[in-house]
C-alpha cells in the first residue's frame, strides 16, 4: 500500500481535532466564556471560521475563533521577527606566539580594536611550539597585557586559560562603544 507524502505534523489542533470536553474561547465578535467544545465549533462556524486550540495546558483549554490559515501565516511572520531580532555573535580569533615582538603586538591590538568596535567578541590565543611550553607565564604576561590593551574598547570574559598546547582568554565588545 503506497502513500503520499507525508506532511508535518500540525502545531495546533483546529476544530474537530481538538479532545478538550470544556474549553475557554476567545476571540472577536465572541463572548469570552467556557462552552461545551461542539458549541465552539458550531460558534466559529457560524462566522465562517476556524476554533485553533492557542493554549492546550490551560484548564480549560484556550481556543481562539480565528481564520486558520491567517492565523498560520501570522504565526510564521512572528517566527521570522524574532529570528531577524536575535543578533549572531562573531568571534575574531588573533594568535600570538609566547615571543610575540612589540611591533606585532602593537598591529594585534589594533586589529583586535577594530573587531572590538565593530561588535565581535575576540578570541586572542598563544600557541606554544615545542619547547616553548616551559614559557607559560610569558604567555598568560601576554595575554593580560593585551587585555589591559583593549580595556577601553573591550573587557575580559573568559581570563587566560591553558588548554594543551594552547592558552586562550575572550574578549567582548563593551556596551555603547561604537
Amino acid at each position: 500500500m503506497r502513500r503520499g507524502p507525508q506532511r508535518p505534523e500540525e502545531p495546533y489542533k483546529v476544530n474537530e481535532r481538538i479532545t478538550a470536553p470544556r474549553v475557554r474561547v476567545v476571540g472577536e465578535n465572541i463572548k469570552v466564556d467556557v462552552y461545551p467544545i461542539q458549541q465552539a465549533i458550531r460558534l466559529a462556524q457560524e462566522q465562517g471560521l476556524d476554533l485553533v486550540e492557542i493554549s492546550p495546558n490551560a484548564d480549560p483549554p484556550v481556543c481562539k475563533v480565528v481564520d486558520y490559515s491567517k492565523f498560520k501565516y501570522e504565526q510564521k511572520k512572528k517566527q521570522k521577527e524574532i529570528k531577524a531580532k536575535t543578533q549572531k555573535v562573531v568571534i575574531k580569533e588573533i594568535r600570538f606566539g609566547p615571543n610575540t615582538e612589540e611591533h606585532d603586538f602593537n598591529f594585534k591590538v589594533k586589529h583586535a580594536e577594530n573587531f572590538l568596535k565593530e561588535g565581535s567578541k575576540v578570541k586572542a590565543t598563544v600557541t606554544f611550539f615545542g619547547r616553548s611550553i616551559v614559557y607559560k607565564e610569558r604567555g598568560e604576561i601576554l595575554l593580560l597585557r593585551f587585555a589591559q590593551a583593549l580595556e577601553e574598547f573591550g573587557k575580559v570574559e573568559a581570563m587566560p586559560r591553558l588548554e594543551g598546547k594552547r592558552m586562550g582568554m575572550l574578549l567582548m565588545p563593551k556596551v555603547g562603544k561604537k
